[in-house]
C-alpha cells in the first residue's frame, strides 16, 4: 500500500493503519489500547510503525 496514504489512515485511523502495514494482531491490539486512552500516543505509535 502507498506510505502516503497509510500515513494519512494513521492520523485519522491508527489501529487500521498499523493493522494494513503489519498484519499483526498484537501490534494492533497495542496502537487500538493507546487510541483508546488517548489519541496522540496512538497516533505516535502508528506513524512510528507505518514509517519504521
Amino acid at each position: 500500500m502507498n506510505k502516503m496514504v497509510l500515513v494519512i489512515l494513521a492520523i485519522f485511523l491508527p489501529p487500521l493503519a498499523v493493522y494494513l502495514k503489519t498484519n499483526a494482531v498484537k501490534t494492533t491490539l497495542i496502537n487500538l489500547v493507546l487510541s483508546f486512552f488517548f489519541w496522540i500516543p496512538g497516533v505516535i505509535h502508528a506513524l512510528w510503525t507505518v514509517l519504521k
